[in-house]
């Protein structure tokens, strides 16, 4: 295995302990202790949830985000089954929010490498803001994938005058 896939599987564990209410109610959802979970949650430990952990945690937060890993690393993605769901997500605040986070991770390279030198702490910045713009732009795709299935929508959009 290689060190970037397993940095990103490491950064999918802590979005999923994140995204479940924190280290203490993972620890109430897999069973395992709070040290378990704790090094689950540590970016420099190499401690790797057990599938039934996984399940368990991507089950109750509806998001599979370990599992998408490993289907990126074989070179597959996941589709939703609750896509026709996105079909009522609004045009321009999908946009909007991959716009907002796009200048997220733009400002927190740029703050990140100001100083010549790019520190694990300031990576593991990066990954988190990098890791809500991957969530906003699937999301984004998803609603897309909707509307050309659906042959176009209204994109709510409004004529304003004076």
């Amino acid at each position: 295995m290689s060190d970037a896939f397993l940095y990103r599987v490491k950064a999918a564990q802590r979005d999923l302990i994140e995204r479940c209410g924190g280290i203490e109610r993972a620890v109430t959802i897999t069973g395992f202790s709070k040290s378990h979970v704790g090094r689950w949650n540590n970016p420099n430990d190499p401690d790797l949830m057990p599938i039934g952990a996984v399940r368990a945690l991507e089950q109750d937060c509806g998001q599979p985000l370990i599992t998408a890993v490993m289907a990126e690393a074989s070179g597959r993605r996941l589709t939703d089954p609750e896509a026709e769901r996105q079909s009522e997500v609004n045009v321009l605040a999908a946009h909007a929010e991959v716009m907002r986070l796009s200048g997220e991770l733009a400002n927190c390279v740029a703050v990140a490498i100001s100083d010549g030198h790019f520190s694990p702490t300031e990576a593991a910045s990066v990954d988190r803001v990098a890791a809500s713009l991957e969530k906003a732009m699937s999301e984004l795709r998803a609603m897309a994938a909707v509307v050309k299935a659906q042959g176009g929508m209204s994109a709510s959009l409004r004529l304003v005058r004076d």
